[in-house]
């Protein structure tokens, strides 16, 4: 992909960090769980809390790239009007709000191919996301959503694994991505954190990439993050977000519960 690299919210807050020297942390969460409206108070709230940028996760009927606490998110959220559309107007919303956090749309490439890329683009960037990434759509294959986006001013992040082959790492180098979300392991989300993520594979990833790498899979604890930190330039925790949000006995109790976690993670990141 040629051409100026978009000038995003999340390429700027990415920019601050690495020049503070503090690790991103990058907040998962998944689009109408609990609800439409009580996700805009959750995005509100993790952004306050000290979140650098929300991964919304779109509601899909066949989530398999995730495990089951987010698995059953998404069914939630499918029941109560989640899906792409909600997703986009919950974005939109947020903004109207004057809430300038950056947005990363997660989820599965079939809702937008449904839609149509070019379409999806322009309704994306209207609504105020700042970048995408599928979970299903292999790096060699990225051109076909990058393409659009970024002449809609929206970037992918693409997801790269520990079975990721030279090959596809040495595509990352052309495709100029705000960051590269690193899983620590294979699997679905929400597996066990099983220590140190190795270092020499960040590395090897970010002079690739040519961008920073978060990473993220199993990262329940301000301690697990403290530990990721120590070699990647940002950390994305997911299912231990979505697990408070379940267990909280209303959407209110949520945010707090929520904010109160994202503050812990925060803290642990920057040494406090």
């Amino acid at each position: 992909m040629s051409g100026a690299a978009p000038d995003t919210r999340l390429r700027r807050r990415l920019a601050e960090r690495a020049r503070e020297r503090r690790p991103a942390l990058i907040a998962y969460l998944t689009q109408a769980d609990p609800s439409p409206e009580a996700t805009i108070d959750l995005c509100e709230r993790v952004a306050a809390a000290g979140a650098d940028a929300i991964e919304l996760g779109v509601p899909f009927s066949d989530p398999n790239a995730d495990g089951v606490v987010i698995q059953a998110a998404m069914q939630r959220a499918l029941t109560r009007g989640g899906g792409l559309a909600s997703a986009l107007e919950g974005v939109r919303a947020l903004r109207g709000r004057g809430c300038d956090v950056p947005i990363v749309l997660f989820g599965y490439y079939n809702p937008i191919f449904v839609r149509g890329v070019e379409r999806f683009a322009g309704d994306a960037a209207a609504a105020g996301v700042d970048a995408v990434l599928t979970v299903d759509l292999p790096i060699d294959e990225l051109d076909e959503l990058a393409g659009p986006l970024a002449a809609a001013g929206i970037d992918v992040v693409p997801l790269v694994a520990p079975t990721t082959g030279a090959d596809r790492l040495t595509a990352l180098g052309r495709l100029d991505v705000p960051f590269v979300y690193y899983i620590s392991m294979t699997g679905v989300t929400g597996a066990h954190f099983r220590g140190a993520t190795a270092a020499d594979r960040v590395d090897a990833v970010r002079a690739a990439a040519r961008a920073p790498v978060a990473v993220g899979f199993g990262i329940k604890t301000p301690a697990d993050a403290a530990a990721v930190a120590r070699v990647a330039d940002g950390v994305v925790v997911g299912s231990a977000i979505v697990e408070r949000i379940a267990a909280a006995a209303s959407p209110a109790a949520a945010c707090d519960a929520v904010g109160g976690f994202i503050a812990d993670l925060r803290r642990a990141l920057d040494g406090d």
